[in-house]
């Protein structure tokens, strides 16, 4: 889709919540215009500028004009002070969530002025919109987001041993010196160093680095997959006990207080996106889960996350008993986009390809406990 045809809208983190939960976004706006105001990518900056000057913890949500019903777009002036032949797209009617393909920390530049960004994903480039997801979750959960001169880093004490939480972003190829300086810069304070990339890491960066294969299920080569009656929700309480029990035989030397933070942080992440955890119950109430599953939502974009098995229940289909209820899940939300992220060289890999899942690009982890 053409860049120009995309249909913008700047909210803040608590309205999006909210709406995802109501799927479907009626700001305040809608109460006071009777319409929800959108606005095409050389628009942006008016209604932004005007509105949200000195503002930092915005979000840019980009939709798809396809997906929202055509009668009730209209075309309309904006404000006194506009320029007087620009029309705005107004809907008249609340904006369905899955009309949502991509949700963007939307901050002004250095000089404080908002500008257009640099980069839209295209609603119709299942690579793009997957791209985009982790990095905007990854930020908007972060306790602190500190600019890079190619990227971002994300801080949080408040789990200071998750290495996903307090990380590197970077955009594009750079050299080594750069990864390490911003390293020691921005996570100087912590036991690890990690940095995420979206193209081939420095060859002569000295960590360990995996190769990450991004997988998208496939809309029209997969069928719809028919619910296995063992798989439930669970509250975080009930999906805990796995978590806990998967991390201490994955880390067997990590201390109480690792377990604790990796364990707490997925908490964090529920105030900014749907998540909605599937476990095959064990036989006895108190015992630890068989197997569970994660699935993020935000607009019509998923992600599957912590598909795990307990050792002595493998081999039995409880794994892809919880991929499928949370595949299911997402399509009922309206998400066109499914993915998950596999190790290039594991064999999971191969498991969620012969699931339906179809390789759409990669991303690059960097590793090392600092010195």
């Amino acid at each position: 889709m053409n860049v120009d045809d995309l249909l913008l809208h700047i909210t803040t983190p608590a309205t999006w919540r909210g709406a995802l939960a109501a799927r479907s976004l009626t700001p305040p706006s809608f109460v006071t215009d009777g319409f929800v105001h959108l606005s095409h990518a050389a628009q942006l900056p008016l209604p932004a500028n005007r509105l949200y000057a000195g503002r930092d913890d915005l979000l840019l949500l980009v939709v798809d004009p396809r997906r929202i019903p055509a009668d009730a777009l209209h075309y309309e002036p904006g404000v006194p002070g506009d320029p007087a032949s620009m029309r705005f797209p107004h809907l008249y009617a609340p904006l369905p969530v899955a009309a949502v393909t991509s949700v963007l920390p939307f901050r002004p530049g250095a000089d404080g002025v908002f500008g257009v960004p640099a980069t839209l994903p295209d609603p119709d480039d299942p690579a793009a919109r997957v791209a985009c997801f982790d990095r905007s979750v990854a930020e908007r959960r972060a306790a602190v987001v500190v600019p890079l001169s190619h990227g971002v880093g994300v801080v949080d004490p408040r789990v200071r041993h998750s290495y996903e939480h307090n990380t590197l972003w970077f955009d594009g190829p750079l050299d080594a010196a750069t990864v390490c300086a911003d390293a020691e810069r921005v996570l100087g304070g912590f036991a690890h160093r990690r940095a995420v990339f979206d193209t081939p890491p420095p060859a002569d960066l000295d960590w360990e680095i995996d190769e990450l294969r991004l997988l998208v299920r496939d809309p029209h080569g997969a069928s719809v997959p028919t619910p296995s009656p063992d798989v439930v929700t669970a509250t975080h309480d009930g999906v805990t006990r796995l978590w806990d029990h998967m991390w201490r035989l994955q880390l067997p030397d990590a201390s109480d207080e690792v377990i604790e933070h990796l364990v707490r942080r997925e908490r964090i992440i529920d105030a900014h996106v749907v998540v909605i955890d599937f476990v095959v119950p064990a036989s006895e109430p108190t015992g630890v889960p068989l197997a569970g599953a994660q699935l993020r939502i935000d607009g019509a974009t998923a992600a599957i996350e912590a598909v795990l098995t307990v050792p002595e229940a493998r081999g039995r289909g409880l794994a892809r008993a919880v991929v499928d209820a949370a595949i299911v899940r997402a399509l009922e939300f309206g998400c066109d986009v499914v993915f998950l992220a596999a190790f290039a060289d594991d064999w999971p890999r191969r498991w969620y390809e012969r699931l339906g899942f179809v390789d759409v690009g990669a991303r690059w982890e960097a590793t090392r406990r600092s010195s």
